[in-house]
């Protein structure tokens, strides 16, 4: 992450404002800590049960449930129970959507979406247009992987089309502006963490950023993300290696100082705990996988 508190990935440019992501737990990564970006995010659940932490709001979602989130939510997922968890995974800029458009659609009903219209929701099978939204977010995401100019125009529709469907069953509404909730007080903590994970960060320090106490701040802090604040800056730290060894021939004594462990010994213990294997085994599997 940087200092506009975005992730550091870039998910989209101006030519290609989306990506599609298929993902597989465990086998890439063991989990999404808490983070957020400025792009929709829209994922349809394969297989396995995951739990979602989306502004204030927890669930589970299961087999067959689609997930959409607001741009700037901060979220997390986690594998729910044991075996495999399998989903697909849109994120897209609101200019998929025609946010620059001079048109009343835009003024009066994109614009206010990405702004506040909703944080985050969880379409199961139950609902009104299940049926129409799975085909629809199926095409979204057959678009997104076949990744041509002339899909971008078909997902551009489906994407309108999806919003259209929500909007017109009450699940969102773009007059009606959702409050973010009490999990925003965390999101200095989260960007102080991200600008120094690669330093020796104490709690004493989090907690200073969001002007709270240290034993209140711990507290507040497992309930926003779902784990300790020791422990998410261990994952990350984790994931900013599991990146590097993906992206650079540095070695693992190298990679390990720079993402904030300065004993090697406990990144290889950390690392095994949270992905399963060591950070070699980890290269040599990224070699042989598309990421």
């Amino acid at each position: 992450m940087n200092n506009d508190t975005e992730e550091k990935k870039r998910h989209s440019s101006r030519l290609v404002p989306f990506s599609c992501y298929r993902c597989k737990i465990p086998d890439y990564f063991s989990n999404v800590p808490l983070h957020w970006h400025g792009e929709f995010e829209l994922s349809i659940i394969h297989e396995g049960l995951m739990e979602y932490i989306c502004g204030d709001d927890r669930f589970i979602a299961a087999e067959g449930d689609i997930i959409v989130i607001a741009p700037n939510i901060l979220h997390a997922m986690y594998p729910h129970g044991g075996g495999v968890q399998r989903y697909d995974t849109v994120v897209f800029s609101a200019e998929m959507l025609g946010l620059s458009d001079n048109d009343r659609s835009a003024a009066e009903c994109i614009r206010p979406l990405a702004n506040g219209g909703f944080t985050a929701l969880r379409i199961t099978d139950a609902h009104s247009y299940y049926n129409e939204l799975r085909l629809t977010v199926e095409n979204i995401v057959s678009c997104a992987l076949g990744n041509t100019p002339r899909l971008d125009m078909l997902m551009k529709s489906e994407l309108l089309r999806l919003f259209w469907l929500l909007e017109d069953n009450g699940d969102i509404s773009a007059h009606s502006p959702v409050e973010r909730g009490k999990s925003e007080m965390m999101r200095p903590a989260l960007e102080y963490i991200a600008d120094n994970f690669s330093e020796n960060i104490t709690i004493e320090q989090l907690a200073a950023t969001v002007h709270l106490s240290k034993s209140y701040f711990m507290n507040r802090f497992r309930e926003t993300s779902g784990v300790t604040a020791v422990e998410y800056i261990t994952q990350y730290r984790i994931r900013a290696a599991c990146s590097a060894l993906l992206e650079c021939s540095k070695t693992v004594s190298e990679i390990s100082f720079e993402c904030g462990f300065r004993n090697l010994s406990n990144f290889n213990r950390q690392f095994r705990r949270l992905m399963g294997c060591t950070p070699n085994e980890y290269r040599k599997i990224g070699e042989r996988h598309d990421y």
